[in-house]
């Protein structure tokens, strides 16, 4: 974390607004990459250097809804069966059926609340598109949710004082107060559409 500190700290405003960018971008093509780190670090730089946290909330933005949206636009030309065919074990085709009714049936709500699991929200841009989801209609799913939670990255990473230490253990617990919520809002949500389907038979 402090060579990432270091190096971020070397940058002028501009390039470490455009570090901030390829970070959220660099995610949703390589999800291991620990972009909410990087966007962190980033803001508290940008915080010590005394500019916007909108400045580093809007590079980080950018940056992930232009990385959501290229997977978003591969996703729906390769399409559902070349994904299942060719990331059988991310993909699997038998999933997929189901996946792709809920995304259906609730597709703004699903794609909003997948996007705050860790680990999950890289997969949701390509499904969504592969599947036939309104461009529109993904996208602004996307903005929504990916606003608000780096919103919250860039608030505690900017109101971390001078510890940078203190911003990865608020991070930390944002992401599992958060993950948890949205996890258990998408199993409501599939035992709803389960319920209803059972109802409707």
């Amino acid at each position: 974390m402090h060579a990432w500190l270091d190096w971020l700290s070397t940058l002028p405003t501009p390039l470490l607004y455009t570090a901030i960018f390829a970070a959220a971008f660099a995610e949703n093509l390589f999800p291991p990459l620990p972009s909410d780190t990087v966007v962190a670090l980033g803001a508290f730089v940008a915080a010590r250097g005394h500019t916007s946290p909108i400045g580093a909330w809007f590079a980080t933005i950018s940056g992930c809804m232009v990385g959501a949206m290229t997977m978003f636009m591969l996703g729906r030309r390769v399409g559902v069966a070349w994904l299942s065919t060719r990331f059988p074990r991310v993909f699997p085709a038998d999933a997929m059926v189901g996946v792709a009714d809920r995304f259906r049936s609730h597709g703004f709500l699903t794609i909003a609340v997948s996007r705050f699991l860790p680990g999950v929200r890289a997969v949701v841009p390509p499904v969504a598109g592969a599947i036939g989801i309104g461009t529109a209609r993904a996208a602004a799913a996307m903005a929504l949710a990916s606003g608000i939670w780096y919103g919250i990255v860039c608030t505690v990473a900017y109101q971390a004082g001078e510890n940078a230490d203190e911003i990865i253990d608020k991070l930390a617990a944002q992401q599992r107060w958060i993950g948890a919520v949205s996890l258990a809002l998408l199993l409501l949500l599939i035992a709803y559409v389960a319920w209803r389907r059972r109802r409707a038979s």
